[in-house]
């Protein structure tokens, strides 16, 4: 490839989508948001340099979270971050396509979010909550599936 094709690549803007389920000034969502932010920026992505990252926040109401998660998939993100289930089945009925990164969702495969932890298929992955006391912590990752 050309030096001038790669270099062009490497000043690519991506664009994350983020949809909140509670307010704005809710303080746990700016916590939230902003170790979001950080952990981003420590692995070298910065918002207005190689990232752009558009932000709805819900307030808890089921009526703007399925409109701010039609709003977000009609940006045509890379990615969406999910926190919180009701999040995840409302970008997932905007959007089969757009892969969802969810964190904080209860039973993901009950909820038919995913197909099964370690082989979620469809386009949602993430970090659940496990009730079942199996991961040390209470936490554990599904993986998404490779297709060939």
């Amino acid at each position: 490839m050309p030096l001038v094709a790669r270099a062009q690549q490497a000043d690519q803007v991506r664009r994350i989508g983020v949809l909140m389920q509670l307010a704005e000034n809710d303080p746990q969502s700016r916590i939230e948001v902003a170790a979001f932010l950080r952990g981003l920026q420590e692995l070298g992505w910065s918002e207005g340099r190689n990232l752009r990252i558009d932000t709805r926040w819900s307030g808890g109401d089921a009526d703007r979270i399925r409109k701010n998660a039609a709003e977000l998939v009609a940006l045509a993100p890379e990615v969406v971050l999910a926190p919180g289930g009701t999040v995840v089945g409302a970008l997932q009925q905007a959007s089969r396509t757009v892969p969802i990164v969810f964190v904080n969702v209860t039973d993901p495969v009950g909820r038919g979010y995913v197909a099964s932890l370690p082989q979620p298929g469809g386009n949602a992955t993430g970090l659940h909550l496990s009730n079942s006391g199996w991961a040390g912590n209470g936490w554990s990752c599904s993986k998404r599936s490779r297709r060939a």
